[in-house]
């Protein structure tokens, strides 16, 4: 019977292409949406991660209220001993204590006098420890321009559009003005070791990093850090193990009438991620519903369409004594059989848009120059294991329901009628 009706598709051009280049077309955009939104999701959710969030942070009460204006003087003390708790109660989690800070960068001229001068925006992390996960979360190696990474004290790397505003070269000294844990003024030489780009404009526009014991020292922060990050080990964000850690730690450590008793984020609870995240799952719930909505409308209307081209052939089938349920089952086979080979192409299709835009991506850096967002400033999509079913479900879907709909009129034709239409 399968074989006997797909003949008949292959055979009638008219009655199977129009349908079958309505569902690939509708599945291909369905499967390259999906690709689109997961990828700029997922990489927005990679960079925070690495860059600002962690899968989980760290920090006192006092320091999570204010954590935009980096208040290190509201910091966490002690992190040694809070770094080695946290890793005995959460041994499958990878910690490291950072600090953020800003302040302003002096470059001198050989008489010692402010050559340039520009605002930095400085991250701390561990570069020195042999155990430490930063070089290869930040992959700094991979975004090294000029230079070499720092392995000595004292050693900074810098953005390199920072760099050249600035007139700064490798082996220069630049001076840090900042403020210390304590509210006095800070001022501490570096040497610019290494530039780097990270692709990210609110980082190249003036960003420098340090090993996190060179900025202790420089800001009175001595076993003190603003916030430690917790890293899954699989190096992606889950929602439900983070849940969870969240909530047993701060059962624990967390005391609302003590500022400084420290309190633990998940990702999904910092700049927006959790809404940004809801919001994207809504996104493509409403992308799919759309297409399946319009390919059901026309799906429907070409079904009626070809109801009514092959009236002759639906009478003689009946009139013969073909029994009107089988007629109408056989209609929805055909249907759903256009709708698997239409999914099918669609799909192909669109994981090959999906594929060549995750491996290509879109550069939008001229629309992020002055965003102070922590995204790439080239978007990719993403291929992933739901790439490949999500466009059979309102291309399976959105077929059978236009033939249940156009094909009930079976049921209202009138074997008395029959033989007369087949007179004329």
């Amino acid at each position: 019977m399968i074989g006997f009706l797909l003949k008949g598709l292959l055979r009638d051009r008219s009655r199977s292409l129009f349908p079958l280049l309505t569902v690939a077309s509708g599945v291909a955009l369905t499967v390259m949406l999906h690709g689109w939104l997961y990828g700029v999701l997922n990489s927005m959710l990679d960079v925070n991660a690495k860059f600002q969030t962690g899968h989980l942070k760290v920090m006192t009460l006092a320091y999570a209220e204010q954590e935009e204006q980096f208040p290190n003087d509201l910091a966490c003390t002690g992190v040694e001993s809070l770094l080695v708790e946290l890793r005995n109660e959460f041994p499958d989690i990878v910690w490291t204590a950072r600090i953020r800070f800003g302040g302003l960068l002096d470059v001198p001229d050989s008489t010692g006098e402010t050559r340039a001068q520009g605002p930095a925006f400085g991250m701390a992390f561990d570069l020195f420890t042999a155990t430490s996960p930063e070089r290869r979360l930040l992959k700094l190696q991979q975004a090294l321009v000029r230079g070499r990474l720092p392995h000595q004290a004292n050693e900074i790397l810098m953005s390199d559009e920072f760099a050249r505003k600035l007139g700064v070269g490798i082996g220069e000294t630049a001076t840090l003005l900042s403020t210390t844990m304590y509210g006095s003024v800070a001022m501490h030489n570096f040497t610019v070791a290494g530039t780097v780009v990270f692709g990210i404009s609110a980082m190249d526009r003036g960003a420098i990093i340090a090993d996190i014991s060179d900025v202790q020292r420089a800001l009175d922060m001595e076993n003190s850090a603003g916030e430690i990050l917790g890293f899954l080990d699989t190096l992606q964000f889950e929602k439900e193990r983070t849940e969870a850690v969240k909530m047993a730690f701060n059962q624990q450590h967390s005391d609302p009438d003590d500022d400084f008793s420290h309190t633990m984020l998940s990702l999904r609870d910092q700049n927006g991620l959790g809404e940004l995240l809801d919001l994207i799952v809504m996104a493509l719930s409403l992308v799919v519903g759309i297409f399946l909505f319009v390919m059901f409308i026309v799906l429907w209307n070409a079904g009626l369409m070809a109801s009514l081209r092959r009236y002759g052939e639906i009478g003689v089938r009946l009139a013969t004594g073909e029994d009107k349920g089988h007629l109408y089952r056989a209609m929805l086979l055909e249907s759903f059989m256009l709708g698997l080979i239409g999914s099918a192409l669609g799909t192909i299709v669109g994981l090959a848009i999906s594929t060549y835009l995750q491996n290509h991506g879109l550069d939008f850096s001229s629309f992020s120059k002055n965003s102070s967002l922590f995204m790439d400033n080239v978007f990719r999509a993403q291929v992933t294991p739901g790439s490949y079913v999500i466009g059979f479900i309102p291309g399976l879907i959105a077929t059978v329901l236009g033939t249940t709909f156009s094909g009930i009129g079976i049921y209202k034709r009138q074997t008395s009628q029959l033989f007369k239409e087949l007179e004329v």
